[in-house]
């Protein structure tokens, strides 16, 4: 029979050996959580998927499948197979179901599966009825495609889209731009369908694409270019900021639009974090899988703490409830740029998720665009 002093030791051994287990998967789950986190962040995804389908029709007006999205106030759009319609407001609801009026576009078929979202579909002509061409920007990493709308003046407006997303994006603010007889690019850069993958086919967050945004302006420079406007919306902004930083060409930038912007990427983690329901340093571990993937230190990519070396006068647009990047971003850049002599106008939106600023209240979104671009 063990004697108690034989016993002790097992027992000291054993709970070494649970705390290590414990241990383990502690650091293993954080490991796990790293790099899921980091692709969030730089993973390319491409989307397209159905997420409604129409369940009547009646005049100029349809029914869907009600979901968080086809429930919300505003102007949206729903793609389906080579159609789509720009819908107005909800006019009425039902339990599962919620209806809106067609502004424009087709009318679908009761069945019809479609996508229901806040971006324009298709191209310039798709969307809006404005002729473009389709042209190729010579980058460093291969021809990226581009949509160029002609205008009667030297300065054009340059317009970058987000992480992940596509150039009908841009497309917004599409009608204002043309009314005032600007050329508009719609440009394309590493990652995206259509352009040259990255070397590590990864995202950046800006640290490498704004290199693509330089090649698109001296490429306009040789079709007649002056002067820019840079249009940027979510990482598209990063991206703009990155390149005043950085290019030599920023000089010939005399405003700048960001609409959501990322402007501080280690902020934006620790909100990815948060709706996670994780606390925000989480974020950190997530952040250095990120620099071991790609190289890129997230901590340098703020414009608040590093902001660029040419700062144009600066519209700021930006929804209080975005979820992917905190109303605090633009409010904290704001505040930096008070110091700085940089001008900037914030317009915050008290409506709308993520970038759907022009959604939830197109009149006010194309006024302010409208009167920033015509003070040139």
């Amino acid at each position: 029979m063990a004697s108690g002093r034989e016993q002790r030791p097992s027992w000291r051994r054993r709970s070494w050996i649970a705390a290590a287990a414990v241990l383990s998967c502690l650091v293993a789950a954080t490991g796990v959580g790293a790099w899921l986190g980091s692709d969030q962040a730089i993973k390319v995804e491409h989307y397209g998927t159905s997420n409604t389908q129409v369940l009547a029709v009646s005049g100029d007006r349809v029914t869907l499948t009600q979901t968080p999205q086809t429930g919300k106030p505003g102007t949206y759009w729903l793609e389906w197979t080579g159609a789509y319609s720009m819908l107005g407001d909800v006019v009425s609801r039902a339990p599962g179901r919620v209806t809106r009026e067609v502004l424009r576009g087709a009318t679908p078929s009761v069945g019809t599966p479609g996508h229901f979202g806040s971006v324009p579909p298709g191209d310039p002509k798709v969307a809006w009825g404005i002729d473009y061409s389709e042209i190729m920007v010579p980058t460093e990493l291969g021809p990226a495609p581009a949509w160029y709308v002609p205008g009667k003046s030297s300065t054009w407006v340059v317009a970058v889209h987000g992480q992940n997303g596509r150039r009908k994006t841009e497309l917004k603010i599409l009608p204002v731009v043309h009314e005032l007889d600007l050329p508009f690019l719609d440009i394309s850069y590493r990652n995206d369908e259509g352009a040259p993958p990255s070397p590590d086919g990864l995202l950046h967050l800006g640290d490498a694409e704004w290199r693509d945004l330089e090649a698109a302006l001296r490429h306009a420079q040789g079709m007649g270019a002056r002067r820019f406007i840079l249009f940027g919306t979510s990482m598209g902004g990063q991206i703009v900021g990155q390149f005043l930083a950085r290019s030599p060409l920023a000089s010939t930038v005399d405003r700048v639009i960001m609409d959501a912007p990322m402007i501080d990427v280690r902020m934006t983690a620790e909100q990815g974090a948060k709706r996670f329901h994780l606390p925000a340093f989480a974020a950190d571990p997530s952040n250095v899988v990120v620099k071991w993937r790609t190289g890129v230190d997230v901590g340098r990519l703020s414009l608040i703490r590093y902001p660029p070396r040419i700062r144009p006068p600066l519209l700021l647009i930006h929804t209080v409830p975005d979820a992917e990047h905190p109303i605090q971003e633009p409010r904290d850049l704001l505040t930096a740029a008070k110091r700085l002599d940089w001008k900037i106008q914030l317009e915050e939106f008290t409506q709308g998720e993520h970038t759907e600023a022009w959604n939830v209240d197109r009149p006010r979104y194309d006024r302010l665009v409208r009167d920033f671009l015509s003070a040139l």
